[in-house]
């Protein structure tokens, strides 16, 4: 295909030097989109190189338009606009350039560049069903995956499953304690929504059990008119009370050791708290030195007292972890980390029924993945790591055993990568999987695509993947996004804090029916067909509005503005697409002939359609260059206001030969072809028909 933009470069390059004399390197040289409002398709900015043409701007330009104006064959006209020069491009230079690409049928793809590309994406949690959250991270995740395909990489497409811990043992324990033998089929759930109700169920009860605690502790608390240093003692001993009363009634075989463990965990957080208070100025003022002293009568000062009743109600809060089912949860975890049949059993069910709810919801999404990761295989991986980093004088140990990393000189803390007690945290982990993927595939680049709320995890991962000098620590990022909010009052959880996945593609789903069944014209359809066109306009507007946003913005999402069938959504597109597929089929019954051989002259339109569509390599780059898919869902926008505009400014089977005819057909051909790749790209069907 003749590389407009390539030769236009070379030739301006050539006329600096027959023109004025100077040298100007080919790379120096750009051409940008003509603005709107001028003629032209290409404009090159004359004003950094005046001083070296010797000209001013306006001058250059004019003498480079008459210059290529003579010496390419690709110039029809130009005019200059103070230092701009608006090139118009040849008709048939643009003719070439359409049967070049339409040709071509894998026109806007690269061919492999040899590298291996990891995309990470979804990583849910199995106690509970995908959300809101999790449909962006998805269409986000594997349409990024395409488009470095279509970048010429080798693709896998991985999910890293949060399969254990605490927040997996909730749903765990409630189950056990409330279940009475429910599953899937007899309570006509989703497996991954049944044990999200169990989690639920969970934080209900905790609710409960901590309200009691906090009400019988508040009440104790205010009784005291103690000196400060009996007042420390009796919050200790009223909060360790409480708890231990409260889990001594919910247990009848409590064990001695629970109760020190609660002891300990408060007398620490309290302790913390009364450091805090004492090292605060601005609360404590010069009279608080005394109570530094051992004079257990010293009347406490107004202002310090009404620290400490904050400071306590912090104390509380902060206490809520230690009720008696958080308890019970961590117990759990304990039996699950040493290999307990009973807890290994009943977390496999579970994990089973969550990965069968899963497997629907990711198959309704249009998702799928090369290589499943497993939290409970994984999470034991990166003490090797450690070791070595100590070996190499990367980590240091502190005096209670833990080890940690100074990352100060790079802008972050110290970050704490193995516990005292020999246990890792998550940063641990994410070394060891790290470590992990690049064995299994040696993979050149890998992709996280994580919320923004983990920028500064990611930072550190990276940091320290580099400090140890780990080579492919160069080739991670992390594709960051922003959160996704929903219309005040629409579509609440049972929760009432996160939209369920499932939920809101059904209600995409049924929105679509109904604004289809209304705009009428659906008699062609089966009963089936009219379902499988409705999936295809419900989740293709929802995957289109999430992807039509930098992901790096926190976005706004609009069920109802989302499938419009004007405006920038994916209805639109689709049903442009449809409108293409009438005509294409309409020219196959009527006998359009597919010649046009000889024809050389094009409607302003049509120049302007086939000049969008010759930057589908360009776009395709771009998006995977910049891992942003609104890049293509906006060129897919344009694309199809454009058809749009030809489609009312010419007729096709009215035109005035049959070559035009024919050459019309070919185009649209040709549009639908690349909104079809684009919105590929996207993971979003288009109908033949609407």
């Amino acid at each position: 295909m003749i590389d407009i933009e390539s030769s236009l470069q070379q030739t301006i390059g050539q006329g600096f030097k027959e023109l004025f004399g100077t040298e100007v390197p080919v790379t120096d040289i750009s051409l940008q989109p003509t603005r709107k409002d001028f003629e032209g398709t290409h404009t090159f900015v004359t004003f950094p190189f005046a001083k070296a043409a010797k000209k001013n701007p306006a001058e250059t330009a004019r003498l480079l338009g008459e210059y290529l104006k003579e010496k390419s064959h690709l110039i029809s006209s130009f005019n200059v606009v103070q230092g701009f020069l608006n090139l118009s491009i040849a008709d048939e230079a643009w003719i070439e350039v359409f049967k070049s690409m339409a040709a071509d049928p894998e026109f806007g793809m690269q061919p492999s560049n040899g590298q291996t590309v990891m995309v990470e994406y979804s990583s849910p949690n199995t106690n509970k069903p995908l959300h809101l959250g999790h449909l962006r991270n998805n269409f986000l995740g594997y349409s990024v995956a395409q488009i470095l395909e279509a970048n010429g990489y080798k693709v896998i497409k991985a999910n890293l499953v949060n399969d254990r811990g605490i927040h997996i043992c909730k749903s765990m324990l409630a189950y056990e304690k409330f279940g009475n033998g429910e599953n899937p089929e007899s309570s006509g759930l989703k497996g991954d929504h049944l044990v999200g109700d169990y989690y639920v169920k969970f934080e209900n009860e905790r609710r409960k059990q901590w309200n009691n605690i906090k009400e019988k502790a508040e009440r104790e608390y205010k009784k005291m008119y103690l000196p400060h240093k009996e007042r420390e003692r009796k919050q200790i001993d009223i909060i360790t009370k409480v708890i231990i009363d409260t889990y001594k009634s919910d247990n009848e075989n409590a064990k001695p050791v629970s109760i020190d463990e609660y002891d300990k965990l408060i007398r620490s957080l309290l302790e913390k708290k009364y450091n805090d208070i004492i090292s605060n100025p601005s609360y404590i003022g010069n009279t608080f030195e005394s109570l530094l002293k051992d004079e257990p009568h010293v009347e406490i000062p107004y202002e310090v007292k009404e620290f400490l009743n904050e400071e306590f109600q912090k104390l509380i809060n902060e206490s809520e972890r230690l009720v008696p089912l958080i308890y019970e949860a961590q117990q759990m975890l304990v039996k699950w980390e040493k290999g307990d049949e009973e807890t290994v059993a009943l977390w496999r069910k579970m994990n089973g029924w969550v990965y069968e709810g899963f497997d629907q919801t990711y198959k309704r999404m249009g998702v799928d993945f090369d290589k499943m990761y497993y939290e409970s295989n994984t999470y034991v991986l990166g003490k090797d790591i450690v070791e070595e980093g100590l070996a190499k004088g990367v980590f240091f140990k502190k005096e209670n055993g833990s080890v940690w990393i100074d990352l100060t000189a790079e802008g972050l803390d110290e970050k704490l990568v193995l516990r005292a007690d020999g246990t890792s945290v998550y940063i641990t982990q994410d070394l060891g999987t790290a470590d992990l993927k690049y064995k299994d595939f040696g993979m050149d680049k890998s992709i996280y695509v994580v919320g923004n709320e983990q920028d500064y995890h990611f930072n550190v991962l990276f940091a320290i993947l580099k400090k140890l000098g780990k080579h492919y620590a160069e080739g991670s990022y992390h594709l960051s996004y922003g959160m996704v909010d929903l219309p005040t009052g629409r579509m609440k959880s049972r929760e009432g804090t996160v939209v369920d996945a499932d939920d809101l593609m059904e209600e995409m789903v049924q929105t679509a029916t109904i604004r289809t069944q209304e705009l009428g014209k659906i008699e062609e359809f089966t009963e089936e067909g009219a379902k499988v066109l409705y999936e295809m306009l419900g989740i293709g507007a929802l995957k289109y509005f999430l992807l039509k946003v930098d992901p790096r913005k926190r976005m706004l999402f609009n069920p109802d503005e989302a499938i419009e069938l004007q405006g920038h959504t994916a209805t639109f597109i689709q049903y442009t697409h449809a409108r293409i597929s009438t005509i294409l089929r309409k020219s196959e019954q009527t006998g359009v002939e597919k010649q046009f051989s000889s024809l050389t002259r094009l409607h302003p339109v049509e120049r302007d359609v086939i000049a969008l569509l010759a930057t589908l390599p360009d776009r395709i780059k771009e998006a995977g260059n910049n891992y942003t898919p609104s890049v293509l869902s906006q060129y897919a926008y344009e694309l199809a206001k454009e058809y749009n505009r030809f489609f009312a400014e010419v007729s096709i089977f009215n035109a005035d030969t049959a070559e035009e005819k024919s050459f019309r057909v070919a185009l649209s051909a040709q549009v639908g072809k690349t909104i079809r790749k684009s919105m590929s790209l996207l993971g979003i069907q288009v109908p033949e028909r609407m």
